[in-house]
Order: structure tokens, then C-alpha cells, then sequence
């Protein structure tokens, strides 16, 4: 089992996929430390040497803002955008989309289940 930032990755997966299991690495970033790491994107987790995680790690790890740090920094720069109050900041504090979506219809992602409300029967 490959540890790498923290992070287990899947054994019977292929490197460039295995990668993509910790925060911040997608594919294409993958691509980019695969090729500077020397490794082959088919090789499979199981099949990496020790050389070749620890030449991935120090790859991760001098050049890339991954895991905890990046979701600290995101964190962080969603909070100074409530924090000055500005147009974004409001929409994450009420818990709406922030990139100009509809909310008459649809949304249901950022505002949660319907709220059903109250409709009174005549007696």
C-alpha cells in the first residue's frame, strides 16, 4: 500500500489514476509529476518500487499545495470573501450558488431539500 501526502492509494488502480485519490491532483497534474518522477502512467500501485514513491513524494510535496494546506487555503479565501462582504461572500454565508445559477427552480444542491410551505385545509 502506496502512502502518499497522507493519503492510501488503491493498489489494483494505475498510478496516474491512483494519484488523482488525494486532494488537489487530477489528471492532468498527475500527468505532469508522472512524467518528471520518471514512472510510467500504466505502471499499477502494487508495482511501484520505494524509489519511484519517494521520487512522487518529493515531487508532491516541493511543488504542489495538496491535502490539508489547500483546504485550508480555500477555507481561508472563501472566509475573506464573507469577511468583506462582498457579492460571493453573501451567497456562501445564506448558502446559495455563488456563480450566477438560477434559484427559482433547480439549486436544491447549495439550498438543501425543499422546505414544503404551510398550506392550510379549510374546515
Amino acid at each position: 500500500m502506496a502512502r502518499i501526502a497522507g493519503v492510501d492509494l488503491p493498489r489494483d488502480k494505475r498510478v496516474i489514476i491512483g494519484l488523482t485519490y488525494i486532494y488537489g491532483i487530477g489528471r492532468s497534474l498527475s500527468e505532469r509529476i508522472l512524467k518528471k518522477a520518471n514512472v510510467g502512467e500504466s505502471t499499477r500501485v502494487r508495482d511501484l518500487t520505494d524509489d519511484e514513491i519517494t521520487r512522487i513524494t518529493s515531487i508532491i510535496q516541493h511543488e504542489c499545495v495538496v491535502e490539508g494546506d489547500l483546504r485550508r487555503e480555500v477555507n481561508m479565501n472563501i472566509k475573506r470573501l464573507m469577511d468583506i462582504g462582498c457579492y460571493r461572500g453573501l451567497r456562501h454565508r445564506r448558502g446559495l450558488p455563488v456563480r450566477g445559477q438560477r434559484t427559482r427552480t433547480n439549486a436544491r444542491t447549495r439550498k438543501g431539500p425543499r422546505r414544503t410551505i404551510g398550506v392550510k385545509s379549510k374546515k
